[in-house]
């Protein structure tokens, strides 16, 4: 999969840009605050219909304009997609694949694959368990499109459970509690399964892209999904009685924990408390590696993920690398260098000419303004 051209208009410092994007490596080069991580985060966005970096739209809307465009083409084995998406600063945004308008992310994603790394994922690792099962979600959503309703169902329900909980001033459980259970097994059981299978993707490719940026197969990257409720062990390896059995252990916790869920009045087990277990050396990363083994594990998973959706479709995504030199010793960033070339359309950004990778098609941004070499 490849993205052919990408025109970004009024988006971030990007007043008018229009590019034709080359197959393999991509380094785009200039100094902080230049506009090389918009460049990135444009591509992202027109693929995922979402910034990672910002929650909201608004920045990245232009100062001054109303709307910011992008618009480009993406190839893949089943053929041309023209993606356009006019991007608000208040109101709906508009989103048309092949000129056709469309409302859902997912029907966006599974047409274009796109995996986003930057300084913000240091967070995965040292950061809260949030951020972690964020990192699973991404995860989910990049493999399976179609699964991110998931996500949705869960949250919604979580949301009406809780305030059923909260707004409960009698005695024993509130009526009603029992239905909303059955909705949050339901929900849960199934968010967990796709984290559990994503997880499994994940790991073992996060540990071997650990040890070729280590240069040692002795320093290890450990990663493990920990679930809020843990499956049984299945005695037959179908998705249905994996289903079953996380079903089963669901109920089974929440009676557990009902008491407890009544005095605080919140949803005390399912995946919203769910974590991300990660280590290095045998110690945790969170606390114990350095700033530089942190954010090694934060790009390997980034790597990984990339790497699992290539394994999933058959083809690697376009890949997007926000500085992934920075925290590097000289020796690791070599190795992370000679690493990139093969793995598709890969764009990387980096800030001088001594980060660029030999094999590398070189782009310069300056004020907002790219300009191949």
């Amino acid at each position: 999969m490849r993205l052919l051209w990408i025109e970004a208009r009024d988006f971030r410092n990007h007043t008018e840009t229009a590019l034709e994007v080359p197959p393999g490596l991509t380094a785009v080069v200039g100094p902080n605050a230049q506009g090389k991580t918009n460049l990135l985060e444009a591509i992202f966005y027109l693929c995922s219909l979402e910034s990672p970096r910002v929650r909201a739209d608004l920045p990245l809307v232009r100062a001054g304009a109303t709307s910011a465009f992008l618009r480009g083409e993406v190839e893949s084995a089943a053929g041309r997609v023209l993606l356009e998406v006019e991007v608000r600063a208040s109101g709906q945004n508009r989103v048309q694949v092949n000129r056709s308008p469309v409302r859902r992310k997912r029907d966006v994603r599974r047409q274009a694959r796109a995996v986003f790394s930057g300084p913000d994922d240091l967070a995965i690792v040292a950061g809260e368990p949030e951020d972690r099962r964020r990192f699973l979600d991404e995860s989910v959503r990049g493999l399976w499109p179609l699964k991110e309703s998931l996500m949705t169902a869960y949250e919604r329900t979580l949301r009406q459970r809780n305030r059923l909980l909260k707004d409960w001033e009698g005695a024993g459980a509130p009526a009603g509690l029992e239905g909303w259970d059955a909705e949050l097994v339901a929900t849960g059981s199934a968010l967990t399964q796709a984290r559990a299978e994503a997880s499994e993707r994940v790991a073992p490719l996060a540990s071997e892209e650990f040890a070729t940026l280590s240069g040692d197969t002795t320093e290890t990257l450990v990663v493990s999904y920990r679930p809020s409720v843990e499956r049984a062990e299945a005695t037959e390896r179908t998705e249905a009685a994996e289903g079953t059995k996380i079903e089963d252990a669901f109920r089974e916790r929440l009676r557990e924990r009902r008491a407890d869920e009544i005095v605080r009045r919140t949803t005390l087990v399912g995946p919203h408390r769910d974590d991300l277990g990660l280590s290095v050396q045998g110690l945790q990363a969170r606390g114990f590696a350095s700033h530089g083994e942190g954010w090694g594990a934060a790009l390997c998973l980034r790597i990984a993920l990339a790497a699992a959706v290539r394994d999933e479709i058959g083809e690697p995504p376009v890949t997007l690398l926000d500085d992934p030199f920075s925290a590097l010793d000289p020796e690791r960033r070599r190795r992370v260098a000679a690493s990139l070339d093969g793995r598709g359309q890969l764009l990387i950004a980096v800030p001088d000419d001594a980060q660029i990778p030999p094999e590398a098609t070189v782009w310069r941004v300056k004020e907002g303004r790219v300009a191949p070499d």
